[in-house]
């Protein structure tokens, strides 16, 4: 059974109402938001624009809506619990439609004093990966760090410590490449 389409409101209040209960089940930032809010209007029309910029400007206002504060509290939660490296944590900010300076500066202070090697070791550890026996281990441990968001520096000197041998390692190289 499809779902059905929204009805099209002309009111803010309504539409006012559908937002906050959309921020009361999970953050959101304003761009989320505001995809998530298109349906609910004629989007393509002018009032329909006045009226989304009116609701997101209302819960800015009242500290509903802030990207600064999402990207922060969403880059430390992905650091702590998922143990993700950086470039993931950005990524994914970026995809959620938080401006670049906003996710540089919540980034860059939840990220500022991690160690990136302990925290790949963590996220290892998390995913319970065990040193590779042979080759294509090593490349699976390799691709999922780097799914993960940790540089290839980092990888290298992990696998490194764990003797890989430098054939492998090359290969892993030209995979970047």
């Amino acid at each position: 059974m499809p779902f059905r389409r929204p009805q099209p409101t002309d009111s803010e209040a309504v539409l006012y109402e559908y937002a906050v209960g959309a921020l009361s089940r999970r953050m959101r930032s304003v761009a989320e938001l505001t995809r998530l809010l298109r349906p609910r209007v004629e989007a393509e029309t002018e009032h329909g624009r006045t009226l989304i910029e009116l609701v997101i400007r209302r819960l800015k206002d009242q500290g509903y809506l802030n990207d600064a504060r999402y990207a922060a509290t969403y880059s430390s939660y992905r650091k702590e619990n998922e143990k993700f490296g950086r470039r993931r944590v950005v990524t994914e900010l970026k995809i959620k439609g938080v401006h670049g300076d906003v996710i540089e500066r919540a980034v860059g202070s939840v990220y500022d004093e991690v160690d990136d090697e302990k925290q790949a070791r963590e996220y290892l550890r998390r995913k319970r990966l065990q040193k590779p026996a042979d080759r294509k281990q090593a490349a699976r441990i390799f691709r999922h760090l780097m799914r993960a968001g940790f540089a290839s520096k980092t990888i290298f000197r992990i696998l490194k410590t764990w003797e890989v041998d430098d054939e492998t390692l090359a290969q892993l190289v030209s995979e970047i490449e």
